[in-house]
Order: C-alpha cells, then sequence, then structure tokens
C-alpha cells in the first residue's frame, strides 16, 4: 500500500454529509480558502477578499496582491467572477 492507496467508502462520506446541519457544512474549508471577485472601488478596479462564509476581508488594487494575501494567511485563494 502506498500513500496514494486510501481505503475511501463514498457511502459513508455522503452519509456522514447528510448529517451535517446547514451551519456545520457551511464552515467547511473557512479556515483553508478565501475568495477573490474583482470590485470596482472610487471607479477604480480592485479585488475583494472574502472568507469561506463570504464576511469581506480586505480590498487590494491588483489581483496578484489579493492571491499573495490569502496565501500569506495559510489559505488557497479561488476566484469568483
Amino acid at each position: 500500500m502506498n500513500s496514494f492507496d486510501i481505503d475511501f467508502d463514498s457511502d459513508k462520506a455522503a452519509a456522514y454529509l447528510r448529517q451535517l446541519s446547514p451551519q456545520d457544512f457551511a464552515g467547511f474549508g473557512l479556515d483553508h480558502v478565501a475568495y477573490v471577485r474583482p470590485v470596482t472601488v472610487d471607479d477604480a478596479p480592485a479585488f475583494s477578499v472574502h472568507a469561506a462564509d463570504g464576511t469581506p476581508l480586505t480590498v487590494v488594487p491588483e489581483r496578484d496582491v489579493a492571491f499573495a494575501t490569502v496565501r500569506q494567511n495559510d489559505m488557497e485563494p479561488l476566484s469568483v467572477h
């Protein structure tokens, strides 16, 4: 067995997920992902960074800066259009 051989039972996983409350389900990824979306601030293009639950975190002038900011906080950035 190598590190890629994982005994994963999709039926058990699905049953577990069905038992989660909407609040628990919404919490998935909260500490692991952040969303980056284009916005306009004072008639200038910018990028807004949001937590997984939609909470606004910051606005920066460039997409690359937004992604770097997210990664510096040990999260994975995801684009939202």
